[in-house]
């Protein structure tokens, strides 16, 4: 839902209660998906998609999503 029309929702009626609630749970899990790709576009470089094979690119992949989550994980 676009943030303008999320704003306008009353939070009084109890349909569009849930509806705020719903949307704010997808934000959440969104912003948790979307921050590993973050890692990876900005620290690793990798924002050009490159067709080497599908054996190639899926290799590739996985080891810049384990490098990422080396790198979420270095200051704890």
């Amino acid at each position: 839902m676009r943030p303008g029309k999320r704003k306008a929702l009353n939070i009084e009626n109890q349909a569009e209660a849930l509806i705020h609630k719903a949307e704010k749970l997808k934000a959440g899990i969104r912003a948790k998906v979307e921050h590993p790709f973050r890692v990876i576009k900005r620290q690793f470089g990798f924002v050009k998609v490159r067709y080497l094979g599908l054996k190639k690119s899926s290799a590739q992949l996985v080891t810049l999503f384990a490098l990422s989550n080396l790198w979420m994980m270095r200051g704890k």
